[in-house]
């Protein structure tokens, strides 16, 4: 979907769609968003997981309808309603909804983290809550929902195996990135590969404020690269890559955007900012690879 923050760098800010599921209110990242139709009837897939409706091709192009209610707990979803569909992880995907209520532009330092006040099910694929007007709207995590539905979707750890038996080092790398399970996923990734020095942050701000601390303290040393997802609370990927590529003392680390929200509009924003490297989350392989090439780069530059 067209949208101006999109066309505005390291503002961090999003824009929200919210929409409706019954009376609830959920919120998903406009920029996720590639259209919103009218519900089609689907073709079944046989031994499918419950929450997958079938399939359907709108153009040329095959799409999985996935029902949000059944991934909320709330029963099965009957014909009608919208599909919004996405594409994040270089993967094109319908989410069954009710209806749409509006887009909203709000910062990433005003979602606040999900906590008992929501059911299990909202709280298990939540990565943030919004209180807009007289109302709370769930920001769910369409990666984890995927992910869960197909685990094949989520990191390719299978790709490290390619790149064979590696040597130890203490090459400090940053690591930004919002979600529990893909941190400790790309930690441990890492180390397999060999990188034992992973100072991991759960968002934007907490790793600029150690990035800038380092830089007050004269021990840039200890940031030799830097990897943030794009969607984190507090401060997003795209305003932790501004403010370290707008500042001459850190201009030069090496910084690498690993996220599902890695499509072409995105990545002309990242290279605006200045990010060294852009990747969707399934390469971790390539990631590695990338890190080495970077890594080695930069040191040899100095």
């Amino acid at each position: 979907m067209e949208s101006k923050i999109l066309l505005e760098n390291g503002t961090n800010e999003l824009e929200v769609l919210e929409f409706k599921i019954d009376e609830h209110c959920y919120g998903i990242n406009v920029a996720k968003i590639k259209e919103i139709i009218t519900y089609q009837d689907v073709t079944p897939v046989p031994n499918a997981h419950p929450s997958i409706e079938g399939i359907f091709m709108p153009r040329d192009t095959m799409i999985t309808a996935i029902d949000l209610r059944n991934c909320l707990q709330r029963g099965t979803s009957k014909p009608g309603g919208l599909f919004i569909v996405t594409n994040f992880n270089k993967l094109d995907i319908a989410f069954h909804v009710d209806s749409v209520v509006g887009i909203h532009r709000v910062s990433w330092a005003d979602i606040i983290k999900p906590n008992a006040t929501i059911s299990k099910a909202e709280e298990s694929i939540s990565t943030g809550i919004i209180k807009y007007e007289d109302r709370l709207i769930i920001i769910l995590d369409f990666e984890k929902i995927v992910s869960d539905i197909n685990p094949n979707t989520g990191l390719n750890v299978d790709a490290l195996k390619e790149i064979g038996p590696r040597k130890r080092n203490d090459i400090p790398i940053v690591l930004a990135e919002d979600s529990q399970l893909l941190n400790k996923l790309i930690v441990d990734s890492l180390h397999k590969a060999g990188y034992d020095n992973v100072r991991h942050f759960e968002n934007g701000k907490l790793a600029y404020d150690y990035i800038k601390e380092c830089k007050d303290e004269n021990q840039l040393d200890k940031v030799k690269c830097i990897i943030t997802d794009i969607e984190m609370p507090i401060m997003d990927g795209h305003r932790l890559t501004k403010l370290v590529k707008s500042d001459d003392a850190t201009k030069g680390i090496p910084l690498v955007i690993f996220s599902s929200l890695v499509n072409e509009e995105m990545r002309r924003k990242g290279e605006a900012l200045g990010a060294d490297r852009q990747m969707s989350k399934p390469e971790i392989g390539n990631l590695v690879t990338v890190i080495d090439e970077l890594v080695h780069i930069n040191e040899g530059s100095k």
